[in-house]
Order: structure tokens, then C-alpha cells, then sequence
């Protein structure tokens, strides 16, 4: 049998992973490959070399066009791309994609990331998660989580575009704080404990504008015997995500969030935002993909189909 004709060569580069997927004249994946070759373990710029590594068949027979995003645009990443003032959406994107050869006459275009500007005057920036949001589908006036190491919620307008956003270190504060604080000492990990999460969840819930000394009591709690030691990496991770999802809700209360991501953190954010008295539903598989497809169509690198 005859494989489709590829189109498109689509590269999910974050901090720690490399992905790559060919995708046929249609966006449907052909073949997805990947490695731990994230942006941090690229060494000496050797970049090109990384991709080659990966997928330099596909990128040798000089047939499909290259897109790229997320970390790899950073200032740390192959080439710094732009950051577009929100509210941006797939058009202005497509509009400013940076380019880098992967070979002679082989073009790597990479999409920029956003940024925006908070009430209190604080600047924010994502790169990676806006290509996610234009591939998920979302519903004009939607608002979107998307869990992580930082994680982001994001509001999204009528025309789809990315309006504001804000980003929450809540998954690098929970290894920090259990792999390099005091508060681990007191933990056995490895176990399970959802009454010890929800019970931190209604605390930070509830203390979410007393953070520093709420989360202590991961501390206390256990000094005490209130949780016990197997309990309180999820006593923490609780207090984390009810910290975060207050701040998040503080100045408007959402009926539904939209979560995107990992599968095991979106079933912990949605037991969270159920305490909190949110709802919330899955954005379909494959978004980041799809929304690398759609930039790409957006800016003439492959053809739109009737």
C-alpha cells in the first residue's frame, strides 16, 4: 500500500522534549517521532544537528515545509522569535513567523509567542500553549487552563484570538518546594491520597491571599499528625492548585474552564476546580498539532483544501 504524500513537518520543541509529526496534505499525521532533546539539552546552539538527529530523512528529500513552536523561539531556543501583543490571533501569527535554515534552502519557520499586560501593570509571556489554543477548537468567550510547570489560563475572544492571559508557577513552586525545601523532609512519596489533595485544595482555596504562610502547613500539618507523611505531597499539591485557581478567579468567576494538557494534571485540575464550584470539560487530543497545521495554512506554507 501506498503511503500519502506528506505536506508538513511539525515540530513541538519545549524546554525538555522534541517532537516531530509529517503530516499529509490533509493535517492528518503520518509518523510522530520523539526524543528527551528538549531546548536545555541542546549543546553549543547545535540545533539544526538536533532536528537532523530526529528527522533528518524526512527534511532531506527537501519536500515539506517546516514549522516550529514553542521553546525553541525563545531567547534560549534556535532564534528568538517576536512575541505578538495580545489579543493575537492565527493570522497575526502567521503574519511574523521566524525564520532559520535547517539546511540550505531549507526553512524552519518558527511561531512567535505572546504576551500581554496585566491590570497591575505586570508584563506576561507564553510560548508554545497559544499554538495549542488555535488547534483545541475553542469556543469564542471561552477560557482555557492549561496545566503545567507554568501553567496558564487564557481568555479567548470572539474571534478566537488570545485576549489576555496569566501564567501561575505552580508546578515548578511543587518541586521546588518538595525537591529542594523543608517541606520535603517530612514526605513519603509515591502513594495516592485524594482526601489529603482536597483537603489542601479548600485551603488555598479559602487562604489563597495568605499563600506563603498557607503552604507551611504542609509543613505543620505534618509535624502534627494531621497528614500523614504519605499524604502531604498531595496535601501540596492541593494548597498549590486552590492558591492558583483563586488567584485566577478572583476579578471573574467562571461558570467552565476548558482544560488542555497532560491527562493526569487535567484530572487533578478538574477534581480542583470541582471543589471550587467550576466545571470543566477536555479539549480534544492532537491541539498542538492541528494548531501548528492551521499557522502553517494561515501563512501559505501549505495549500488550503477546498
Amino acid at each position: 500500500m501506498t503511503s500519502p504524500a506528506s505536506a508538513l513537518i511539525a515540530i513541538d520543541w519545549g524546554t525538555s522534549n522534541l517532537r516531530a509529526s509529517l503530516l499529509d496534505a490533509s493535517g492528518a499525521e503520518i509518523e510522530t517521532r520523539a526524543t528527551p532533546g528538549g531546548v536545555m539539552a541542546v549543546k553549543n546552539g547545535a540545533f539544526g544537528e538536533a532536528l537532523l538527529a530526529l528527522c533528518g530523512d524526512w527534511i532531506e528529500r527537501r519536500a515539506d515545509a517546516l514549522i516550529a513552536s514553542g521553546m525553541v523561539g525563545s531567547r534560549q531556543g534556535w532564534k528568538e522569535a517576536a512575541y505578538l501583543d495580545c489579543p493575537a490571533g492565527l493570522a497575526e501569527a502567521a503574519a511574523q513567523l521566524t525564520r532559520v535554515d535547517v539546511l540550505p534552502d531549507v526553512p524552519l519557520h518558527i511561531v512567535p509567542g505572546l504576551t500581554c499586560r496585566s491590570p497591575d501593570g505586570e508584563d506576561d509571556v507564553m510560548r508554545g500553549e497559544e499554538t495549542q489554543m488555535w488547534g483545541a477548537d475553542l469556543a469564542p468567550g471561552s477560557i482555557c487552563m492549561l496545566p503545567g510547570t507554568h501553567a496558564k489560563w487564557a481568555w479567548i475572544g470572539e474571534a478566537g484570538q488570545v485576549t489576555r492571559f496569566a501564567t501561575y508557577m505552580t508546578g515548578e513552586l511543587y518541586g521546588l518546594l518538595t525537591q529542594h525545601g523543608i517541606l520535603g523532609r517530612l514526605m513519603t512519596f509515591g502513594q495516592s491520597s485524594p482526601e489529603a489533595f482536597e483537603a489542601g485544595v479548600r485551603l488555598g482555596l479559602e487562604q489563597h491571599d495568605n499563600a506563603t504562610h498557607v503552604i507551611f502547613a504542609a509543613r505543620t500539618a505534618g509535624l502534627m499528625g494531621r497528614v500523614p507523611a504519605e499524604g502531604l505531597p498531595d496535601y501540596l499539591s492541593g494548597i498549590l492548585m486552590g492558591i492558583e485557581i483563586a488567584s485566577a478567579t478572583r476579578t471573574e468567576r467562571p461558570r467552565a474552564v476548558v482544560l488542555l494538557g497532560d491527562d493526569g494534571l487535567c484530572s487533578r485540575y478538574a477534581k480542583a476546580l470541582e471543589l471550587a464550584g467550576i466545571a470543566s470539560t477536555r479539549a480534544a487530543d492532537g491541539a498542538t498539532t492541528r494548531g501548528q497545521w492551521r499557522v502553517a495554512q494561515a501563512a501559505g506554507l501549505v495549500e488550503r483544501q477546498p
